[in-house]
């Protein structure tokens, strides 16, 4: 078990992403996840300056993706993972995944010849396992894993809230794959962040728990206890963060009753919220014609429904200061497209709009 993604967002701070990749080394963890369009194409030079150029190869695994948007035609796809590598800085993948996989991405990619294309360059030795990262209901991942048997591990999106989540489907993508014998790599554990930064009666739930848990700690460790789950990544942003999830996962303890009950009670508190489900992936700011930051509005408006302060009105307002505002919003659907929570977001720009964008 690894707490596994070092996080950019905005500018790499190199000198920081160095320090944290050796304290990740350092405490016996290796594994590393990126993607070609990750921090606006800077991820995977920054883990070639940070991690490639300063370990030996075969003391990491380096998983990187073949994303959707980053190619048109079948032409597209065997350069696109040549630059890839180059980007890396390194001559093979320890996997290759098809990114954000659902029914729709997964027809597109199949029509053209990724799939076939990607296992070509496994055969090469340019990768070395094969996968897929997904995003979307658990009938399209039984189709995919029963018409791909090469598929060797799924990534997928699973934390305890969007386990039971019907819109998520997180139970039923599991057991998908726990069924098929497909090992389970853990993105979004902490939901973007939205079970650590609780809303106040949810923190309280976890604050009252003995021995000084906190819900960090509880989230991870519920993904950790999950036998089909072969890792847990955890995007970080400080050293700090990484130092804790680390140590989180170095050897995981068994939940308590009184934390699952304590979990429960979280969830309980999330559904009585009308809480918008975005995980601040950021696919849809790219294709974003007004240049609106949707997860930063988004994040904005879940802050004013959790604590009802002055506070998300002034960062709604730093937010728009260099980028559209919600009603800017044209909702021309591209947005839409990119969305892997399968949000409705023109019809949710709306209702950020209504409570901010007052005279």
């Amino acid at each position: 078990m690894a707490s596994g993604e070092i996080g950019f967002d905005g500018e790499v701070d190199i000198d920081q992403v160095k320090d944290m990749v050796d304290a990740f080394m350092d405490a016996g963890y290796n594994y590393f996840d990126t993607a070609h369009g990750y921090t606006a194409g800077k991820s995977e030079t920054a883990l070639r300056e940070c991690l490639v150029e300063r370990y030996p190869r075969e003391s990491f695994l380096l998983v990187d993706k073949l994303t959707g948007n980053h190619w048109e035609t079948e032409a597209d796809i065997r350069p696109l993972l040549e630059e890839e590598l180059q980007a890396c800085g390194v001559d093979y993948f320890d996997a290759l995944l098809m990114h954000a996989q659902n029914g729709e991405f997964y027809k597109r990619y199949k029509e053209n010849g990724a799939y076939r294309i990607a296992l070509e360059f496994v055969a090469e030795g340019k990768a070395r396992h094969f996968g897929i990262s997904f995003h979307g209901k658990a009938a399209d991942l039984e189709l995919i894993l029963d018409e791909q048997p090469a598929i060797e591990v799924v990534q997928l999106q699973l934390n305890y809230m969007d386990y039971e989540d019907n819109s998520v489907e997180g139970r039923k993508c599991y057991e998908a794959c726990e069924r098929r014998g497909v090992p389970v790599v853990v993105m979004e554990p902490l939901r973007g962040g939205s079970l650590v930064d609780l809303p106040q009666e949810a923190k309280a739930v976890v604050e009252a728990l003995p021995g000084g848990v906190t819900p960090a700690e509880l989230a991870l460790r519920w993904c950790a206890e999950l036998p089909n789950v072969a890792m847990v990544l955890s995007g970080v942003s400080t050293l700090q963060q990484m130092q804790q999830n680390c140590a989180t996962l170095a050897n995981p303890q068994p939940l308590t009753t009184q934390e699952k009950d304590a979990i429960d009670g979280v969830r309980a508190v999330f559904d009585n919220m009308d809480l918008i489900r975005c995980t601040a992936c950021r696919y849809c700011v790219g294709s974003c014609p007004q240049n609106i930051a949707i997860p930063d509005l988004f994040s904005v408006m879940n802050t004013h429904e959790m604590y009802h302060n002055w506070n998300s009105g002034w960062y709604y307002m730093v937010y728009t200061q260099t980028h559209g505002a919600a009603k800017d919003c044209i909702a021309c659907g591209s947005c839409v497209a990119e969305c892997p929570q399968g949000l409705d977001i023109p019809a949710l720009m709306e209702k950020v709009s209504a409570q901010f964008d007052k005279d």
